[in-house]
């Protein structure tokens, strides 16, 4: 699908001159990031830096570069505090890596920033096999939250004060936007009180404002025409201010499950051109999902007063003085939700990701939803919000259902609460089915051992304490249990042939009844699959590419039960 009118070309990640690169976000902001700043010596900084350049280009947002630069931040100084500091990359040890891990989770920030910086550690192809690839690819489960839904009653307050407030703005621009185009028409006598009003209005919609004198205030006969010098009485006839935009956010986040990221981002939907016979509009509201970097389309339909097509149709309505300002003085700026700041002459905000074009903002950032939150005393109602509209649904809203159940369902103290009298075994076999993963047991090995013996899947170690030992000292367990044995290693030699029995056992699912593959090869196919994740997806396909006929035999002969320990 191509993106949507107003979204710029995917960011590119610069290097500049020493150990600086600067990112630009989707919207053609530039930020920079001087890894000389790290505690690090300039190999290390030097290599985090390349990494650090490699991921980031299908960043969009300085946020995400901003997050992870900390986590490098906070990794590059636990490693100045080892006995003896890595150099560089391949210096790094698994020691190392594992006291950091010991050091991090125990908190969901430092899980996420173990679960960062690890990630990007294995890009580098030194650290590709062996024991710190083992501990860089741990699993890092997410820890219990203590998050929860709104209950239905408070949710209801916090949407019906997002509806009063956004509703008496509408109806405000509404009510001048009808003058506005009288006079445009010309149905005022000139020099009228009337007359005079339209043309304070009509320069309101062209520049954000009212001609000033240099000491900043409203020329006079502006404030006699609108009624005074406040904001109330000049640009809000035409304009949204920052906390009427914020409870629209609220209702968009209510209507359609957004999220806040989204709804600042969200291009203005467009009608399709064929409205139907009933003559109702359906708008095509585009969703970015920032992971992946797609876009997914929301068909809604004016049908009705609380119709989600009606809100898009007030909301159009309501910011289109804003946006068409925005368009004026910034061509590509496209957002819906487009608001008039009370103080055009600061900066837009670096920590915020609003587009700014004059007086006018576009979008809507963390710090709005903050602040909507102290003055109505609800607290900042985004997070909480989407969570109660996508648990109450009892449906995926732009993700998983994995996502849906494991995420927003699952986690809810309210619905647990609510749940346990009437589904508690339900939820227990939920929750054992998402926590349920098989995992590689087998170890990573950067060469072959003279002294291990090869099998059809590894190399093993020792048969002795093995799943099934045999009295001649060998294992009887079948071959593709060895990559579930702790006493297995894995080295590159292996990866065709595992690539091969991956290939064929993905091939066998789509052939047997399911309960048949479930019970004989699902396991070893998870096993596979999680060897593609440590390795990685380079080094996965090019064992793709050495893939010999004896690979191709011995799995084959594997798989018919033609090849026995």
């Amino acid at each position: 699908m191509l993106p949507p009118a107003g979204y710029s070309t995917p960011p590119v990640l610069e290097p500049l001159a020493g150990l600086v690169v600067h990112h630009r976000d989707r919207d053609g902001r530039q930020r920079d990031f001087d890894f000389s700043a790290l505690a690090a010596p300039e190999p290390l900084q030097r290599s985090l830096a390349a990494l650090f350049a490699a991921r980031s280009r299908g960043w969009g947002a300085h946020e995400t570069a901003d997050l992870m630069f900390r986590h490098l931040r906070v990794f590059s100084a636990f490693l100045a505090r080892r006995a003896r500091p890595p150099r560089d990359v391949d210096e790094i040890s698994a020691a190392s890596v594992k006291a950091w891990w010991e050091q991090e989770k125990h908190t969901p920030s430092g899980r996420g920033a173990f679960r960062n910086v690890a990630g990007l550690l294995r890009d580098d192809p030194r650290l590709r096999s062996g024991p710190v690839l083992e501990e860089l690819a741990r699993r890092v489960p997410v820890l219990p939250t203590n998050v929860e839904s709104y209950a239905p009653e408070e949710f209801d307050r916090i949407r019906a004060q997002a509806r009063r407030t956004f509703r008496a703005a509408l109806l405000r621009i509404e009510e001048n936007a009808e003058h506005l185009e009288r006079w445009r028409r010309g149905e005022f006598e000139a020099g009228s009180p009337s007359w005079a009003l339209g043309e304070s209005l009509d320069r309101l919609a062209r520049t954000g404002d009212v001609p000033r004198y240099r000491n900043g205030e409203p020329r006079h006969r502006y404030v006699r025409a609108l009624g005074g010098p406040t904001a109330e009485t000049t640009w809000k006839r035409l304009f949204l201010d920052r906390m009427e935009a914020t409870a629209l956010g609220v209702l968009l986040m209510a209507q359609f499950a957004l999220n806040l990221s989204v709804i600042n981002e969200m291009p203005t939907p467009r009608a399709t051109p064929d409205p139907g016979l009933d003559g109702r509009p359906t708008y095509r509201v585009q969703v970015r999902k920032h992971r992946g970097g797609r876009f997914e389309t929301v068909n809604a339909t004016d049908s009705g007063a609380d119709s989600p097509g009606r809100l898009i149709t007030q909301a159009l309505l309501a910011t289109r003085f804003a946006r068409a300002l925005a368009e004026d003085l910034v061509p590509g700026t496209d957002r819906l939700v487009a608001w008039r700041t009370y103080y055009p002459q600061r900066a837009a905000s670096v920590t915020e990701r609003r587009l700014a074009a004059g007086p006018v903002r576009l979008g809507l950032g963390s710090g709005d939803g903050v602040r909507w939150g102290k003055q109505t005393g609800s607290g900042s109602p985004f997070a909480r919000g989407r969570r109660t509209v996508v648990v109450e649904r009892r449906e995926p809203s732009q993700h998983t259902l994995d996502t849906h159940e494991r995420r927003y369902v699952l986690p809810d103290q309210r619905v647990q609460r609510e749940a346990a009298p009437v589904v508690a075994a339900g939820a227990a076999a939920a929750v054992e089915h998402a926590r349920r993963r098989v995992e590689l047991t087998a170890r990573l090995a950067a060469e072959r051992q003279p002294e291990h013996r090869e099998t059809a899947t590894a190399d093993c170690s020792g048969a002795g304490n093995g799943p099934a030992p045999l009295p001649d000292g060998r294992c009887g367990a079948s071959f593709l249990i060895c990559l579930g044995c702790e006493n297995a290693r894995v080295h590159a030699d292996h990866h065709p042939r595992l690539v091969y029995l991956h290939q064929a056992l993905g091939n066998a699912h789509s052939a047997l009844p399911g309960p048949t593959w479930e019970r004989d090869w699902s396991d070893a196919h998870a096993r596979l699959d999680d060897l593609k994740s440590k390795v990685g997806e380079g080094a996965w396909a090019g064992a793709r590419g050495r893939i010999t006929a004896a690979d191709r035999e011995i799995v084959d002969d594997l798989l018919n039960g033609d090849l026995n320990p």
